[in-house]
């Protein structure tokens, strides 16, 4: 009988064991690890979404949220299964290098320049960003910079360059934090910041900001996704992360970022082409 129960009790213990180790969670092949942008995260989407994705598919997604040279970093080291990021060039290179594959554009919103309301540097009536740039720079105002080699901080370098700017004017501070509190910081000391539509629709009950300017191809601000190369990184979760691609790109899911509204503003237009 005694050998009965301890028969028993190991067959019990097998169980429990097997059923820890065949888990969903408990398998690493289970988990994708998604290397994005704070903005996707600031703005409320990957929480609005991913539930969706991980109930239909079983997978768990292990959401870290940077900036775009650093997600890219995290993939080119395979320390993450995908990336998805918003900074054309940047993206290009990582391809390039042979770092990341299939990259597709998944969605788009546009870049915005805020600014106190009195607007002091006038940028609302320029023609162009750089223009808006430049005044800023003139006056100078206060300017707060994310400085973490985001996207978002890729194109205010980029916009300081076309303006023939070198941003180290009196009032230029680079703060190396993401979106959300560089928005906070700026509204705080009434200063000028490069923002993306998006996350500023999310936190504009908090702010008492305004859009200084707007507009033109310059502003534009697009978002992939991209798989990492798995000659390069056989070990991560390839297959977990194809599925996620696909379905980002899915008809639904298209539908899914059309209509995620934050206080009944569109944050995203879905661009998924064929």
């Amino acid at each position: 009988m005694l050998k009965l129960k301890a028969s028993v009790s190991m067959l019990l213990a097998a169980a429990v064991f097997s059923g820890a180790m065949f888990s969903p969670i408990a398998l690493a092949g289970e988990v994708i690890k998604l290397a994005t942008t704070t903005s996707t995260e600031n703005s409320g989407l990957l929480g609005a979404i991913l539930p969706k994705f991980e109930a239909e598919s079983g997978y768990s997604v292990q959401v870290i949220a940077t900036g775009t040279g650093q997600a890219l970093k995290l993939g080119s080291q395979g320390d993450v299964d995908v990336v998805m990021t918003h900074a054309p060039e940047a993206e290009a290179k990582f391809v390039a290098d042979g770092y990341g594959v299939e990259p597709r554009g998944i969605m788009e919103n546009d870049f915005i320049i805020l600014g106190p309301k009195d607007d002091p540097a006038a940028a609302k009536s320029s023609k162009d960003a750089t223009e808006a740039f430049s005044k800023i720079a003139a006056k100078p105002s206060q300017f707060i910079s994310r400085g973490d080699n985001s996207g978002t901080h890729m194109k205010e370098l980029e916009i300081w360059q076309a303006a023939g700017v070198t941003p180290d004017f009196a009032g230029y501070t680079s703060v190396g934090q993401g979106m959300g509190k560089t928005l906070l910081m700026a509204n705080e000391l009434q200063a000028y910041t490069l923002a993306d539509r998006g996350t500023f629709i999310a936190y504009k009950a908090k702010l008492d900001l305004t859009i200084s300017f707007e507009g033109g191809a310059a502003l534009a601000n697009p978002y992939q996704v991209i798989l990492i190369n798995a000659e390069k990184y056989p070990d991560l979760n390839h297959k977990g992360a194809k599925a996620f691609s696909d379905w980002l790109i899915s008809p639904a899911t298209q539908t899914m970022i059309n209509e995620f509204t934050v206080q009944g503003e569109q944050l995203f237009k879905a661009t998924y082409k064929k």
